[in-house]
């Protein structure tokens, strides 16, 4: 068996050991490799035979019988590895044998890197999944009312900054869309936008979902440790929520995290460098609770440096008219029919006081539409608590009876003279008719500016 110099110069340049023999068991090469590992020297063993040199050895056998053998270990002194050996076959028959060694430090080590590789991607995968894009524009933002068209351009301005945001609002007025508007606009646009509800969280889980956990932080803690919502942000924006429900401490530690620009994981010692843009929202009075002692009057002024308020639905009675078309426009493509609104029920959705805002109208809207039988929202299609409120409005409208009587004079004078003219002639015929006076008729007329 002769060796071709090019196979040679190959051989020479893998790591791992090979040994090849020929039919009769003679060794014909060994590469750098195969000394490295089993300290064997190439005069040692080359052009001898194989069970002489290597007692023990297996590849023999293999060359006899040409049934290869996978991942034999073997060990020579202290020196411990793997094998996988095979015949070598040139028209059928049997010229040789070949020999890998695979030292198993290096197998060892190789595992090791697997494992590491693989908990990385894990970690990546995890990451990926928790990278969210914003998914509404300033275009999503209804505003008709001169009031929603100041607040949506002050936020266009503060969307072009990369300061923090503190957005106020009752429940349901849309302090999210705005979230979403402001990272879409800004420079952050194509970073992630991590959004987490403060309010659903209690304080130690909170921390871990925010600033993430190492392996063994605690007990329960996941294998490979969790990587924060902070570190999934980097880049973009974290929108906090409900963010006056935040624990005190957790504030102390938000406070650290937005001064110092880094987060530190539980359980970790390793500072991270991050670049994130928070917004936060609200819909509590955080001056108020400040007052009080339940919120840290310096985080207030690190996340209020741009501070938003959206105004309730109630407040921007100019946006209703547009919020009901947008909203029945959607209950008719969702129910694949045209759903309509007859004007009264539409003057009692735009006189109605809204608590839950925007995402109450909404819900008015879907049931009243769910409740028609010809797709015609009426006044008795509405939620009853619209319908009741309607009915005090209505009630606080009364007129005192004195103004429903002198209303009714004047128009009953009116249709008289309508009728006898309104020369002196035709006055006296009038006050005849209605059987008054002269003088009362002149006198209720003066009243009225005849």
């Amino acid at each position: 068996m002769k060796i071709d110099n090019w196979v040679k110069v190959i051989l020479d340049a893998l790591y791992d050991g090979v040994l090849i023999a020929d039919d009769k068991g003679i060794v014909k090469y060994i590469n750098p490799a195969y000394t490295r590992i089993t300290k064997v020297e190439f005069e040692d063993i080359v052009d001898k035979p194989l069970s002489e040199t290597r007692p023990g050895a297996r590849l023999p056998s293999v060359i006899e019988s040409g049934k290869q053998i996978l991942g034999a270990p073997r060990k020579v002194g202290d020196v411990e590895y793997i094998v996988n050996m095979a015949p070598i076959i040139e028209s059928g028959k049997i010229i040789g044998g070949i020999s890998i060694a695979n030292e198993i430090g290096d197998l060892y080590k190789l595992s090791e890197e697997l494992r590491k590789s693989n908990s990385t991607i894990k970690k990546l995968e995890e990451r990926m999944k928790g990278i969210e894009k914003a998914r509404y524009s300033f275009k999503d933002i209804i505003s008709v009312d001169k009031k929603s068209i100041d607040t949506k351009n002050l936020a266009v301005k503060i969307a072009n900054t990369d300061s923090n945001v503190l957005i106020t609002g009752e429940s349901g007025t849309g302090k999210e869309l705005y979230a979403h508007a402001i990272h879409n606009a800004s420079n952050r646009q194509n970073g992630p936008f991590i959004a987490i509800n403060s309010a659903t969280f209690d304080g130690n889980l909170l921390e871990s979902e925010l600033f993430g956990y190492e392996e063994g932080a605690f007990t329960g803690a996941k294998k490979g440790g969790k990587i924060g919502l902070f570190e999934l942000a980097n880049g973009g924006t974290i929108f906090l929520d409900e963010i006056g429900e935040m624990q005190l401490g957790l504030q102390a530690k938000l406070l650290r995290v937005l001064q110092e620009k880094t987060i530190r994981r539980i359980g970790g010692l390793e500072e991270i460098d991050i670049d994130v843009r928070v917004i936060a929202a609200t819909n509590r009075n955080l001056e108020q609770m400040i007052k009080e002692n339940k919120f840290r009057e310096d985080l207030f002024y690190r996340i209020a440096i741009f501070p938003i308020n959206v105004l309730p639905l109630k407040e921007r009675k100019e946006d209703i008219r547009h919020f009901i078309d947008f909203f029945l426009n959607s209950i008719s493509y969702k129910m694949k029919r045209a759903t309509n609104i007859c004007p009264e029920a539409e003057d009692i959705l735009i006189n109605y006081s809204w608590p839950g805002n925007v995402r109450e109208l909404k819900n008015a809207l879907e049931f009243a539409a769910n409740m028609t039988d010809d797709f015609n929202i009426r006044e008795e299609h509405l939620p009853k608590i619209i319908q009741i409120q309607s009915v005090k409005n209505n009630l606080t409208k009364l007129k005192p009876m004195e103004e429903v009587v002198r209303q009714a004079e004047l128009a009953e004078i009116e249709k008289a003279l309508s009728i006898y003219g309104h020369d002196v002639e035709g006055k006296n015929k009038a006050a005849e008719a209605l059987g008054i006076s002269l003088a009362t008729l002149y006198n209720k007329m003066k009243q009225a500016s005849f």
